[in-house]
């Protein structure tokens, strides 16, 4: 039997675990199996993409340069990155799920939420490319608990892919 600090020391592994898994989301307001509930869009991105980089999410644009490829495109596995801001002081990430067409494309990311749902994970989500360009430096996030897009708009820089390709460079879509 687990004691008070053991259990304590095992809930991050028991919460990355859940990550990676095809479980449908916890419900709100009820605990998850063991007692633990919340994990933020960071280790869950990290979990789910491979991507071993650190930091806030918003960070996560620039440690990925060099080691990482980073595109203005979308593709499955890779990890949209969302600017910081003051809505999103952090920023916030999510792993691209699937491309459902030229603007739209599914996302899994966890805590885009506030109040009791804040921590859950949401799969296959929706997020919508609304820039100028079409080159998705500008998004709408589907809003789980208000079952809409609602009106905000976030500042993207990016996706971040678990492979080595070419570099995005300053300018190509």
């Amino acid at each position: 039997m687990l004691d008070r600090r053991g259990a304590l020391g095992l809930w991050p592994l028991l919460a990355l675990a859940g990550c990676g898994t095809s479980r449908a989301p916890r419900i709100a307001g009820v605990p998850a199996p063991g007692g633990f509930e919340d994990i933020s869009c960071v280790p869950y991105a990290r979990a789910r993409s491979g991507l071993t980089l650190r930091g806030d999410a918003w960070q996560w644009w620039d440690a990925a340069a060099g080691r990482y490829a980073r595109a203005r495109r979308p593709e499955p596995g890779a990890v949209l990155v969302l600017a910081r801001t003051g809505r999103l002081p952090q920023g916030h990430v999510a792993v691209v799920a699937r491309v459902t067409g030229p603007r739209e494309i599914r996302v899994d990311h966890a805590n885009w939420a506030s109040g009791r749902d804040k921590g859950r994970v949401a799969r296959d989500q929706p997020v919508l490319d609304v820039s100028a360009g079409n080159d998705w430096s500008l998004v709408r996030v589907w809003f789980p608990p208000a079952g809409d897009y609602g009106t905000s708009q976030f500042a993207a820089h990016g996706f971040v892919g678990p492979n080595r390709k070419a570099e995005y460079k300053e300018g190509e879509i």
